[in-house]
């Protein structure tokens, strides 16, 4: 014990020790010394350095030696060129969270610009039409709330990506209320433009202005949510390779109002193919079907180049798969491998998901379609019970496809492009 008690001293001793040679070759610097000048010194003397180490010096500048702030800032640029790595690198926060690039940072940098958005441009602009409507303030709140659509990408990879983390911790309660209130927030957007558009010409609208604070509330109510409850729960509950994967497919999704602009790289983290579920070595090994032999290679290839969304979910309605094209209509994330198909969807949509289900299980239907115009799109989605030769159920086959091109077809074709 004695031991450590000495090892634990002399550790301390030195670290007190070179950060008193920081502060000298700071304080050099201050007095105008030259970085060529000191550089040598400074890495003979104390070779890497810390953040922590990093931050009480300049800490101690400030407090002890009473060098200003705004000297201290102005030396930053002076002993990053002595600072192994970037300014960014050395104020680093010891917090993955607070760090550029980690999914909480980019959830909050969002947050911040949702805030400028709906308290500043779409409050102000509400004001104006409570007081007096007219053709440009309506055009002013109608950007402001298309704008505001955009929040769809915030909510999506919050629901596609955080949630699915979140429920395997048994986490599902606030997972489904938020999911709905999101849904609820996206309507009332939706729904609030239908209304503004039809009433361009007409006096103040009572029902619009109701709508239009409504929505203010409900977006400043969900970040509070947020971040004083969601994302704390998260932070306490996730690994940091489960952030890894969340910040890597962040991108599929897409940014809201704006995006990280670094890459967060967390000191210690799993390299593709080392997380959870990713082995090395499959992709050299074959799949025999009773018309072929493909490799793994070719048949994720061939799966990837249909022009269709597949996904698969076996007989306890859990995703096991779905084929990744370059275009998806809608929004697929590696989350969602080993989650349950209702927890992929809207809590007021699960009734119908579990009613397919289970004529499908009971052998009452094979397929099932649906079709839906979605922006530029129509789409058709299927649904097919998947059999053994036996009849037993395997599982459910989604296909999606936008046959709006299809349906546009005329005439014929017989002849090469």
């Amino acid at each position: 014990m004695s031991e450590l008690i000495n090892n634990r001293e002399t550790q301390i001793a030195g670290q007190s020790k070179r950060q008193e040679m920081l502060k000298e070759i700071i304080k050099e610097l201050h007095q105008g010394k030259s970085v060529d000048e000191v550089k040598a010194r400074f890495a003979e003397a104390v070779g890497d350095v810390t953040v922590e180490e990093i931050s009480a010096m300049e800490h101690s500048l400030m407090e002890e030696e009473g060098i200003p702030v705004s000297e201290v800032q102005r030396l930053c640029s002076v002993h990053t060129a002595i600072f192994k790595g970037s300014i960014e690198e050395i104020h680093r926060s010891s917090k993955p969270e607070e760090q550029p690039g980690h999914p909480v940072h980019t959830f909050k940098l969002e947050n911040r610009e949702i805030e400028r958005l709906v308290n500043f441009k779409l409050q102000l602009h509400t004001d104006r039409y409570r007081k007096e409507a007219s053709p440009e303030i309506t055009l002013k709140l109608l950007e402001d709330l298309s704008l505001l659509l955009d929040l769809d990408k915030h909510y999506s990879r919050k629901e596609n990506l955080l949630f699915p983390y979140l429920e395997k911790y048994g986490i599902f309660g606030p997972t489904k209320v938020m999911w709905g209130v999101d849904d609820g927030i996206r309507l009332m957007i939706k729904e609030t433009k239908a209304m503004l558009s039809a009433n361009r010409e007409e006096p103040v609208n009572v029902q619009i202005v109701e709508s239009l604070e409504r929505i203010i509330s409900e977006v400043n109510e969900m970040i509070f949510k947020e971040e004083n409850i969601l994302l704390p729960m998260a932070l306490e509950k996730l690994t940091e390779d489960e952030w890894v994967k969340i910040a890597r497919e962040s991108d599929q999704i897409g940014f809201c109002l704006t995006a990280p602009d670094q890459e967060w790289k967390p000191e210690r983290a799993a390299e593709p193919g080392e997380a959870e579920g990713e082995t090395a070595g499959t992709r050299d090994g074959f799949v025999r079907f009773e018309t072929g032999i493909l490799s793994v290679e070719q048949l994720e290839a061939v799966m990837n180049h249909l022009p269709v969304d597949l996904t698969f979910i076996d007989e306890n309605d859990v995703v096991r798969y779905f084929s990744h094209g370059k275009e998806r209509i809608f929004a697929r994330t590696k989350a969602v491998i080993g989650r349950t198909v209702q927890n992929c969807h809207p809590p007021q949509s699960v009734h119908v998901v579990n009613e397919l289900l289970a004529d499908f299980k009971a052998g009452r239907k094979d397929a099932e379609d649906f079709w839906i115009p979605v922006k530029d799109k129509f789409v058709y989605i299927r649904y097919f019970a998947v059999r053994s030769e036996s009849g037993q159920y395997l599982g459910t086959l989604e296909f999606t496809q936008n046959i709006a091109p299809i349906r546009a077809l005329e005439g014929q074709k017989r002849i090469l492009s």
